[in-house]
């Protein structure tokens, strides 16, 4: 059985979805790395005592890292039934996280809150495998 039928023609958008969250993955691991060099926080210490924009900058990081497996479980099942639905979600997930990060980046932990808006994507691919559960299930 060859993927490429099985799988619903659009869902190479889900795969660059996929492509951007590792961007963005990346972009808040090397900020991390920026900053224990800049704050001078060693491995494997996680928080700094000192410095509060080294762990606002690392909270960022570890928070997307906390929920991250959650949204790949429910992006993907979306997307095998609603690719471009759930890419769409899920781009708007993913772009939240960099304003969750550039908000949580001013030292001021409140400021996280301008990556907010990453519920609608979040909760959106949520609902998403909820039909496609219960059309699996015959319930519609």
């Amino acid at each position: 059985m060859d993927i490429l039928t099985v799988l619903p023609s659009h869902f190479g958008y889900a795969i660059f979805t996929y492509l951007y969250s590792w961007i963005m993955l990346g972009y808040l691991a090397v900020k991390v790395g920026g900053a224990r060099k800049k704050y001078d926080v060693k491995y494997p210490t996680m928080y700094s005592d000192k410095e509060q924009v080294f762990n606002c900058i690392q909270r960022a990081h570890q928070n997307t890292l906390e929920v991250y497996s959650q949204w790949l479980v429910f992006q993907t099942i979306a997307a095998l039934v609603y690719p471009l639905s759930a890419s769409v979600l899920g781009a708007i997930w993913v772009t939240s996280r960099f304003s969750y990060a550039w908000g949580y980046y001013t030292g001021d932990p409140s400021k996280r809150m301008y990556g907010a808006y990453g519920y609608i994507g979040y909760f959106g691919v949520i609902f998403l495998s909820i039909s496609v559960a219960l059309q699996l299930l015959g319930v519609f």
